[in-house]
């Protein structure tokens, strides 16, 4: 009898193993998580970022409205607004924050030490002080490195390619963004390099956008290499605008400037995508710690073959076979040519241009 009574111990105990993680997903697979998205523009500007966020989130199992919310908050393109915003959601008892951006993370990071942060597009993680080591990130902080700061020789080289005889460029960027001082100093080497001049027009807000256009007019500019942050995303129509009215041939950071002459950066839907699997993780326990922050694994050179036309330029075909995408409208001498717009996907190169920088 006593044999018995031990085997059904025994019995028990291998029971209790193996449905006590049972019981926990089942727990888990109830639960609907609450996601704070703190961003720079409106959920309209970014609704690409957004669906495809979305979209790595059904990837792993999470239907929206079913398994998480999302709680939007946009900066609406001003830097300054970001702590009150991540205040909000920390009071809101979010389960996890998504950020986009150096300025976002930092607020994430310096409101909250235990709610999970997962960052997408930081320039310089380790640099910027939202994370200790990309390997071992420590602290609640984790996500996505855009590697910004360090592609900016690389656009250079691809402006000049594009405008060969280029003297000067004009570089628009905020200057009070604590990311942008280091991506300053990375475009006057590689201008530098070139025997090219470097003119920094330094923009804080949107009244100061269409006089730096006109300084770099002033003292004639040949091309633009325009930055990313938050006064920029959100701005990026009216950017778009004032380069094409000043003619002059822009380089982008990311293909979110519609319409704009070239772009050289990561993928950012992608980049969102890959947040949810972050997002997942954390959910199943792990700690935002012991997650690496992950560098890019996808460039995009995207060039608009219209827009390049406008200004008269050529796009040399050495560049057209490093591209990865080229968009072209509709010429308006043969409406009927193209409905509207038209991506052409080339075949997508291995080479040194999408290994990052040297």
């Amino acid at each position: 009898m006593r044999r018995v009574e031990m085997l059904l111990v025994v019995v028990a105990a291998f029971l209790a193993v193996i449905a006590a993680p049972l019981g926990i997903d089942a727990a888990q697979s109830d639960r609907i998580y609450r996601i704070g998205m703190l961003e720079r523009t409106s959920a309209a500007t970014n609704a690409t970022n957004i669906d495809a966020f979305r979209q790595g989130m059904r990837e792993h199992g999470y239907v929206e409205g079913d398994r998480f919310l999302l709680e939007y908050r946009s900066a609406d393109g001003r830097d300054d607004r970001f702590p009150a915003l991540a205040n909000e959601l920390v009071r809101s008892k979010v389960d996890l924050i998504v950020t986009r951006g150096t300025p976002a993370a930092l607020a994430a990071k310096n409101t909250t030490t235990t709610i999970p942060v997962i960052i997408t597009g930081v320039g310089d993680p380790v640099g910027q002080g939202v994370v200790a080591s990309l390997g071992r990130p420590g602290g609640n902080v984790t996500g996505l490195s855009a590697a910004v700061t360090d592609i900016y020789p690389k656009r250079v080289q691809l402006l000049t390619e594009l405008v060969p005889r280029t003297a000067r460029i004009g570089v628009l960027f905020n200057m009070s963004n604590p990311a942008l001082p280091a991506q300053w100093r990375e475009v006057e080497r590689a201008t530098r390099s070139r025997g090219i001049e470097a003119l920094l027009l330094d923009v804080r807000k949107v009244a100061d956008l269409e006089p730096a256009f006109d300084t770099a007019v002033r003292h004639r500019a040949d091309a633009l290499v325009v930055g990313i942050d938050t006064l920029t995303q959100a701005n990026q129509a009216l950017i778009v605008e004032l380069a094409a009215k000043r003619r002059l041939p822009a380089m982008y950071a990311s293909t979110e400037f519609s319409g704009g002459l070239i772009s050289y950066g990561v993928d950012y839907p992608d980049m969102y995508r890959r947040a949810a699997g972050y997002a997942h993780k954390i959910f199943r326990g792990a700690a935002p710690a012991d997650l690496p922050v992950e560098e890019p694994t996808k460039f995009q050179l995207v060039i608009n073959s219209r827009t390049a036309r406008s200004l008269g330029l050529t796009i040399p075909p050495t560049l057209l076979l490093k591209a990865d995408t080229v968009v072209d409208l509709p010429d308006l001498e043969h409406p009927s040519a193209a409905p509207a717009l038209q991506p052409l996907p080339l075949i997508p190169k291995t080479g040194p241009l999408h290994a990052g920088p040297k």
